[in-house]
């Protein structure tokens, strides 16, 4: 597959995964780059990193932190809106840059302007932020048991490394991602406004 538009899909899709979960799209986009499958690849410009064997390290040992913060400290990955944790905080800010650095890179490897890449990896990861986040971090809160509040996260792993797979095996499935993600924004931000209207209905 080649062109801007499949490359703009790749990207944008591996940046909607990132803000689901950043690490295992990092990781899968960095193994199919180095390998040169899939058409995914970051080489021979200043995002070559991205494939290199020292960040993908990097990436890994950033994942085991990431858990051993959660389990052994007691840090929450998610927070509910308003109340971030450190964790949280952290992790949005690693799947912010992660979203555009691997947008940026997708273009820049296929001789695209790069820079319009940051921007739209920022968009599509905070996309997938606002529209996941609150309702597993909602989740987590009414989830007495620790173990399936912990496991919440596992899920989320698995289904950004999906994400990433699915768009690195067929590029355009990157904007069904973001109509996905953006319908089920709009979609919850309406029930919520039904449910406060409702609330004050019934307050007067």
């Amino acid at each position: 597959m080649h062109g801007t538009f499949f490359y703009i899909g790749l990207g944008a899709g591996l940046a909607a995964a990132c803000g689901l979960r950043p690490f295992l799209p990092l990781l899968l986009a960095g193994a199919l780059g180095s390998a040169h499958a899939l058409g995914v690849g970051f080489g021979h410009d200043s995002f070559d990193f991205l494939q290199s064997a020292w960040w993908l390290v990097t990436v890994a040992v950033l994942l085991v932190l990431s858990y051993l913060a959660q389990l052994r400290a007691g840090l929450s990955p998610l927070a509910a809106p308003g109340r971030p944790t450190p964790l949280s905080s952290a992790l949005t800010g690693i799947a912010c840059g992660a979203g555009a650095l691997l947008f940026a890179g997708t273009l820049s490897a296929h001789h695209d302007a790069w820079w319009p890449g940051i921007v739209g990896g920022l968009a599509a990861a905070l996309l997938a932020q606002a529209a996941a986040g609150p309702v597993i971090a909602g989740a987590r809160t009414r989830l007495t048991d620790r173990a399936s509040r912990e496991a919440l996260t596992v899920y989320l792993d698995a289904a950004a490394v999906v994400v990433a797979l699915l768009v690195a095996l067929l590029h355009p499935l990157g904007y069904v991602a973001l109509a996905v993600l953006a319908w089920f924004l709009l979609r919850r931000r309406r029930r919520a406004g039904e449910r406060y209207a409702g609330l004050r209905i019934l307050g007067r």
